[in-house]
């Protein structure tokens, strides 16, 4: 455990309460949505404002990294120690788009404080997240006497998470040897629930293909050749129908080489989280569960690779009837992976699949997107029991574990630099990311405030 005084950090936080939400605010007045290109200005803007408030937090390194898209900011500073480790801390500076006409009930760059929260955008995504570490690394000296942290710290903070982070891979690729860590925290994520809180402990990789079929040269009538030529829309049926056996699980062959499978103390774990199935069925807005057999809902959302049909077309889709053949049909796919899935054997053994669905007869063509890996932190790693400590100081009870069946450039940073990714947020279901209204629960904000100046020591102990 570090040294650093749990009240006296407590006490810190508290007295720069108000001077650190206004600085928040100002910030989230910053319309740094990537997505459109009329608040390109905006998100510069924004890096730039992060960059002089890091510089003004105490960061003796803050720059703009320049990419083909947004830019991004790094920063950097280094311990007293020789020998600490070195940690980078990972999140994004631009928002989702949004309107008042959207539903908001305040103008959304506009961040109002009501009951407790702080409403406007980004305010959990991701900015709140992000800034939460400026405070928390100032309590951290504060609280331990400190001139420079328990461990090098750097920030990457990218600006176009929220419109794919086209150039982010590229970006750690060019700069690695600068962002080179022992440990990587990713502040881009949430807890259970404003009373359970928790860590993530990986996220699920992510490879996307589109298959077209082709039969005649164009639709043809289905009374003068339907039965005698083979029809790409029934090849398609049959495609897809093959996806699956009858327990659920992904029928390609070699899909599953490599997969890391739960422990027991993982599905123990998962089963200690208070997860109510109707209630998540009321929020996926279905009418009942399905998957893979032998597993429960959180495991197969969190542990388990899928393959899910996206989209799917082909022939007459208007009104009444068009008696043809049609000429081509198509499907969209995606394939959720799980650590120790590559993706590039992912693609492999799909296109060879596919390839064997096709008839004698129609042609095909399958395109794939560019994947994402999935990530994993085995649970005894020395820095996620750190971040767990952590999380514990600050909250005063036990820290669960979840993971994350969505996927994100976690994964690049674990890929290039080799280090483990852990994941340290408090943002909750409710704050409504990419909605309308969103908001960040203020007592969880600044229990990250905490969590953060507890975790510079925990890490730096951890690590050596």
């Amino acid at each position: 455990m570090s040294d650093t005084p749990d009240s006296a950090v407590r006490t810190y936080t508290e007295q720069h309460r108000t001077a650190f939400l206004d600085d928040l605010a100002a910030w989230l007045r910053i319309p740094s949505v990537s997505a459109q290109p009329e608040h390109d200005g905006d998100v510069r803007r924004s890096a730039e404002w992060l960059s002089a408030k890091l510089r003004e937090t105490g960061f003796p390194v803050a720059e703009i990294w320049e990419t083909p898209g947004a830019p991004a900011v790094f920063a950097e500073w280094l311990s007293d120690d020789p020998d600490a480790p070195t940690v980078l801390v990972y999140g994004h500076h631009d928002v989702q788009p949004a309107a008042l006409e959207d539903g908001w009930a305040t103008d959304p760059f506009e961040p109002v404080i009501r009951d407790g929260r702080m409403y406007g955008r980004g305010a959990a995504d991701d900015k709140g997240q992000v800034f939460f570490h400026t405070l928390g690394v100032r309590a951290h000296l504060a609280a331990t006497g400190r001139t420079a942290p328990a461990v090098n710290l750097k920030l990457l903070i990218e600006g176009e998470e929220e419109s794919g982070s086209p150039n982010f891979r590229a970006l750690v690729e060019e700069r690695s040897a600068r962002l080179a860590a022992d440990a990587v925290i990713v502040s881009d994520t949430g807890m259970w629930n404003e009373t359970t809180p928790t860590v993530c402990t990986g996220m699920r990789g992510l490879a996307e293909c589109e298959i077209e079929l082709y039969g005649p040269e164009q639709d043809i009538h289905s009374g003068s050749f339907g039965g005698a030529v083979p029809n790409p829309a029934t090849a398609l049926a049959r495609l897809v129908a093959a996806l699956h056996d009858a327990d659920g699980r992904v029928a390609i062959p070699g899909f599953y080489d490599g997969v890391t499978e739960l422990t027991d103390t993982e599905r123990a774990l998962f089963a200690e989280l208070p997860f109510d199935e109707d209630t998540w069925l009321r929020t996926a807005k279905s009418r009942a569960a399905s998957g893979e057999a032998g597993y429960s809902t959180l495991e197969r959302v969190w542990a388990r690779p899928t393959a899910e049909v996206n989209g799917i077309g082909g022939g007459y889709q208007g009104a009444g009837s068009k008696t043809i053949i049609p000429s081509s049909a198509m499907v969209k796919i995606s394939f959720r992976l799980v650590a120790g899935q590559d993706p590039d054997h992912v693609q492999q053994v799909v296109r060879s699949w596919a390839g064997a669905q096709v008839p004698a007869g129609v042609r095909h063509r399958i395109s794939f997107a560019p994947a994402t890996r999935p990530c994993l932190t085995p649970l005894d790693h020395p820095a996620l029991q750190a971040v767990a400590r952590a999380m514990g100081r600050a909250f005063g009870q036990k820290i669960l574990f979840t993971r994350e069946g969505g996927s994100g450039p976690a994964a690049d940073l674990q890929d290039v630099l080799g280090a483990p990714v852990l994941f340290l947020g408090i943002s909750v279901p409710s704050d409504g990311w990419h909605a309308p209204d969103e908001k960040v629960e203020l007592d969880l904000l600044f229990k990250g405030v905490e969590t953060t100046a507890h975790l510079w020591g925990e890490l730096a102990a951890a690590l050596r």
